[in-house]
């Protein structure tokens, strides 16, 4: 396998049949280079639904109130549904086995101030669990905690672009920031992957929010996970019981869909992995279909190569080659062919990739790319193919006599 003449054999041999070698080149480079191509197309179609989903939990279920739209049971329409605490605990007792985590959410505008810098931010009062329902990532300190919310403590934790804005090269955490006139304290820093929007929030305990701005026990919104054991149909019917039972709540009438907005995140990730799937089924089967023309091409020409070199079999025997000597020029040939062309079409699909992704993004089509081990994986069942199609024919052409190649037309 590795003699030196065997190899240099083999290279003169490309030399000289360089049309031959570039025809056998071109099928099994084309077909990596579409396979290369239909693969990054899907995976950024799937990395631009990933994206949509990366601020919030999966499972992920949110309640909103509005204004009723029709008349129900004596009560006007036009009716404001508004929730409170009570709401909210009878949500949390009453499907408490259903519900992973859940919280309130009441929303604000505040101007912040710290020393000489002031910004308006979002202001939203919650409950511990938001941060593991919008997937906030702790910086610095902590998040709010139950003992916050008991004793009404004027605490916050800010976004890390509200501290690069207010507090320019200084920590925030452990100072005092000023909301609406309000001294708070910034018990903590976090991150979010949801962008720089999301980076520019306010979080405070919800029973500190009530307190200070209208003393209520109004919120805005209830917000909850859903126990992640739950199938998406499962998940479906939960969140149709909820709507219900909450109608019924408020005396809405079932066909009103304004006053109590119920959103289960579970519908809209059922049907993106039902698109993303079929997606991938149409890419797999495009893509080994082009595999199987580049596999078929590949065949073609070696059965061609090998009986145009049949003379030439016959003529290294007639000198002493042994079959295998044979076989293994053949061969090597036929591997060394397929593996350099499989790359170069690897390499200008990669390029042609990292070339549109900008005008792609358009398209809703981010970052495509495709894994290493996919690839190779292409790659090696071409080579694969290469050595079976060019072992076959190099089989049966070592165990012809030499008398018979010679007088091989």
């Amino acid at each position: 396998m590795f003699d030196l003449d065997l190899w240099r054999e083999i290279f003169q041999s490309i030399n000289k049949n360089r049309t031959r070698s570039l025809l056998s080149g071109f099928t099994v480079a084309f077909a990596i280079l579409l396979f290369t191509i239909l693969f990054g197309i899907a995976n950024g179609l799937k990395n631009t639904f990933a994206e949509a989903f990366v601020d919030d939990a999966n499972n992920s279920i949110f309640i909103r109130s509005g204004n009723t739209t029709k008349a129900h049971k004596g009560l006007q329409a036009g009716r404001r549904i508004q929730f409170k605490n009570e709401d909210f605990d009878y949500v949390k007792d009453e499907f408490g086995n259903k519900v992973e985590f859940i919280t309130a959410r009441i929303y604000k505008n505040a101007q912040a101030s710290f020393r000489n810098e002031q910004n308006n931010y979002s202001l939203r009062a919650v409950h511990p669990d938001h941060q593991f329902l919008e997937k906030t990532k702790i910086k610095e300190g902590r998040y709010i905690n139950q003992s916050d919310l008991q004793n009404r403590t004027k605490v916050v934790v800010i976004g890390r672009l509200v501290e690069e804005d207010l507090f320019l090269k200084t920590t925030a955490l452990g100072k005092y920031i000023n909301l609406n006139g309000i001294q708070y304290k910034v018990v903590g820093v976090f991150t979010d992957d949801g962008g720089d929007n999301e980076e520019r929030i306010i979080y405070m305990p919800v029973t500190t929010a009530q307190h200070l701005y209208g003393n209520n026990d109004y919120i805005d919104q209830i917000n909850l996970t859903y126990n992640p054991k739950m199938g998406y149909d499962e998940a479906l019917a939960f969140s149709n019981l909820l709507t219900r039972k909450l109608k019924d709540r408020f005396s809405v009438a079932r066909s009103d869909q304004r006053a109590v907005r119920v959103r289960n995140m579970a519908e809209g990730t059922k049907q993106v992995n039902a698109l993303t799937g079929g997606l991938t089924v149409i890419i797999l089967v495009i893509g080994f279909g082009t595999l199987i023309a580049g596999i078929v091409g590949i065949s073609n020409i070696m059965i061609f190569i090998v009986k145009e070199r049949t003379k030439e079999i016959g003529i290294r025997k007639a000198l002493g080659a042994s079959p295998r000597s044979i076989v293994s020029i053949i061969l090597i040939e036929s591997i060394l062919i397929t593996a350099m062309a499989g790359y170069v079409g690897l390499v200008i699909g990669v390029g042609v990739l990292e070339l549109v992704k900008p005008y792609l993004v358009d398209y809703f089509i981010k970052d495509p790319g495709v894994s290493n081990s996919l690839v190779i994986g292409a790659t090696i069942t071409l080579i694969t193919a290469g050595a079976i199609a060019g072992y076959l024919p190099a089989k049966k052409a070592s165990k012809i006599k030499p008398i018979v190649a010679l007088r091989d037309d």
